[in-house]
């Protein structure tokens, strides 16, 4: 039941970064506003989101994972609401922002409850396939039920069904309690990592010459700063030790994001398709990251999680060019799909295992915090240039090509 209580409110976070998707034409005739406009409607939660997660994870180390995590649930289901009741679009994308803040201390106590309660590192690699197929789940009910509440009820229906499942995770996680830690947090750090995510998407959405020079000047003071820390955001070492592993997860939410933002203006603005109609296209891409985790938590405790990202990245690289040089939707979706389902649980398997005691959360939230990091500019970066899916394929090809050769003399360890 813990392991489905915090998995719950996992699924929360990340429908959260794909249902909104559907309802932006909805969301366009209700509350208007410019192009610019609706991409930050979804880019706000992201983008907070990413910018978040290293705070969350360093927060959830410092002060335990159960009390952050439920701290995080309960602001998520808050915020929902207010998200719902939003009267103009700038008030949604500002209470989307504070929701992707909560989410990142979702997250951050869940990793760190992964760590705790599944200390062998075998039983968390099989509970981390169960993990990541009910969060697989919220990828495929994502458009759906997106679809489906949007042309039932418009789209702020779609924040209105956060609130029971986050009660429900509550309640199941109300005896879970864990220690606290004495590693401390650099807040000048985490703000700076914020204000350089949330200029970059700036500079990507608008094309603004000054959002661009100042998310360099934020990145210089970044580094700066993070090398004379106390507290840094990254532990020692940890950069350098796993940065295949991080630019593989950039990839995945880079190509995963960015294709669900094209597909549907594609299959709303060409094909004219309701918001149920896309949700259900989108079926074949989401239902393979329901079931095949499971089966990537095996041959992760097996064989490592090297073998599952690089076939995973083969195959995303494989679905993205289809998509592009074919007419065929459907069967490149499923080849994607299972692609990113060996991905995604490998990469939090792995980066989970290897994080020094105490430091789960914040390790789990530096990989998460690249991949949004991914996804924020997968929509930004395939909704400006000309033939987003084919460089989107390109440049996944070359992060497979990279990951290999980076591990290619890393000895296969088999996980006991």
């Amino acid at each position: 039941m813990r392991l489905f209580g915090f998995s719950l409110a996992y699924f929360l976070v990340i429908l959260d970064t794909t249902v909104l998707t559907v309802a932006l034409p909805d969301l366009r005739d209700s509350l208007g506003g410019p192009p610019a406009g609706q991409q930050w409607a979804v880019n706000a939660y992201t983008v907070a989101f990413a910018a978040a997660l290293l705070a969350g994870g360093a927060v959830a180390d410092r002060y335990g994972a159960a009390r952050v995590f439920k701290l995080g649930v309960a602001a998520f289901g808050g915020l929902s609401l207010l998200c719902a009741a939003a009267p103009h679009l700038g008030v949604l994308i500002g209470t989307r922002a504070l929701l992707g803040v909560a989410a990142a201390l979702c997250t951050g106590g869940s990793l760190g409850l992964l760590a705790e309660l599944y200390p062998s590192p075998a039983a968390r690699a099989r509970a981390t396939g169960v993990w990541a197929a009910l969060t697989g789940t919220a990828l495929a009910a994502g458009p759906l039920l997106g679809g489906l509440l949007v042309d039932l009820y418009g789209w702020r229906a779609v924040f209105l069904v956060n609130v029971p499942p986050a009660v429900v995770s509550l309640l199941v996680m109300r005896p879970v309690t864990s220690p606290r830690g004495v590693r401390g947090i650099d807040w000048r750090v985490q703000v700076l990592a914020g204000a350089f995510l949330g200029l970059l998407a700036e500079a990507l959405i608008d094309a603004s010459p000054v959002a661009a020079g100042s998310a360099v000047a934020a990145l210089a003071a970044l580094v700066v700063t993070e090398r004379r820390s106390h507290a840094p955001a990254l532990p020692g070492g940890l950069l350098a030790a796993t940065w295949p592993e991080l630019l593989a997860g950039v990839a995945a939410n880079f190509a995963f994001s960015g294709a669900l933002f094209v597909l549907t203006l594609l299959f709303q603005d060409v094909r004219h398709l309701t918001p149920m109609a896309a949700g259900l296209a989108f079926l074949p891409l989401t239902l393979p990251m329901t079931v095949n985790p499971l089966l990537t938590g095996r041959l992760v405790a097996r064989h490592g999680p090297r073998p599952p990202i690089l076939g995973g990245l083969a195959l995303v690289a494989a679905g993205l060019g289809g998509l592009a040089l074919t007419e065929a939707v459907a069967p490149w979706l499923v080849v994607m799909g299972f692609g990113l389902s060996f991905v995604l649980p490998a990469l939090m398997a792995g980066i989970v295992g290897r994080a020094p005691a105490g430091t789960a959360g914040t390790a789990g939230g530096v990989l998460n915090a690249f991949r949004q990091a991914g996804a924020t500019l997968g929509v930004a970066v395939m909704g400006v240039i000309g033939r987003p899916l084919l460089a989107a394929a390109v440049l996944t090809a070359l992060a497979c090509a990279c990951y290999g050769l980076a591990t290619a003399r890393t000895r296969r360890v088999r996980v006991s």
